[in-house]
């Protein structure tokens, strides 16, 4: 969920031109063509790239129900890992490379949007209907709930805070199937029961943090990030083998995000 925090909205600027002919002052008000003068085709090569990596996101959520209809399921959640460290990228070089200004006709947030939710919450509700987390009765409706949920959280006003904090659990279902897959071996009520924790959580005003816009600890939470990512690589290397410590860096990493949030929401200046 990258690209729509970072990427500044654009505004049309006042055109000055009072007494100018109408057909001058339309052009002074059109961003197509200040933005065709005003960068080169490098600048605008490097903005589509970034559009490019954005949208290859979907590209590896396809690849991930691809490997579910196979059962490959550490392939799935690696093309799902895939898509999780393009979104957690592309708003960097976006701002870098000043995409929506050059870019102003091309709405990356509304891209995000739609790839976040494929791979954040279609895809990982599709790979937990099919992976037996649960008994047969309970499969569908919590697959349902995920999916409703998730539709709903996507829908409130309030989503992201102004100061940058997803306002209740953010949908990461493709985190909450991975560690229930791949990390614990819990039993099928005590999953289904999961389930139903996270998606009332997604509804309770607390504060999660976005890593690289945290007011406090970002470097330690990036420093965990980036540890986490490594060990869900990791584990999914080694998988089906499982071992301790590979397992203990996931949980306490969840912790610790866990831990911020109560502090973000209750303890913070």
């Amino acid at each position: 969920m990258d690209s729509y925090l970072f990427l500044i909205p654009w505004k049309e600027p006042t055109s000055q031109l009072v007494n100018e002919p109408t057909s001058k002052k339309t052009m002074s008000k059109n961003p197509q063509n200040t933005s065709s003068e005003k960068f080169t085709v490098i600048e605008k090569i490097m903005a589509w790239s970034v559009h490019l990596l954005t949208a290859s996101g979907l590209v590896a959520g396809f690849m991930a129900i691809l490997a579910i209809n196979d059962l490959a399921w550490r392939g799935a959640m690696l093309w799902l890992v895939v898509a999780l460290v393009i979104d957690g990228i592309d708003g960097t070089f976006a701002r870098i490379f000043r995409v929506q200004e050059v870019l102003p006709n091309m709405n990356g947030q509304t891209m995000d949007y739609i790839i976040d939710f494929a791979t954040y919450a279609i895809i990982p509700a599709y790979f937990f209907h099919q992976a037996g987390l649960v008994d047969p009765p309970l499969t569908l409706p919590c697959t349902i709930l995920i999916l409703l949920v998730s539709a709903l959280y996507y829908s409130k006003e309030g989503m992201v805070s102004e100061d940058y904090y997803f306002v209740g659990f953010p949908v990461m279902w493709n985190m909450v199937v991975f560690y229930l897959y791949f990390v614990f071996d819990f039993s099928s009520l005590a999953n289904a029961l999961l389930v139903i924790f996270f998606a009332i959580l997604h509804f309770v005003p607390i504060k999660f943090v976005y890593p690289s816009r945290g007011k406090h600890f970002r470097r330690l939470t990036i420093a965990i990030t980036t540890l986490l990512i490594i060990d869900l690589g990791v584990i999914l290397y080694y998988h089906p083998g499982k071992y301790f410590w590979l397992s203990l860096i996931a949980i306490l990493a969840g912790v610790y995000y866990g831990v911020l949030a109560v502090y973000n929401t209750w303890w913070e200046e």
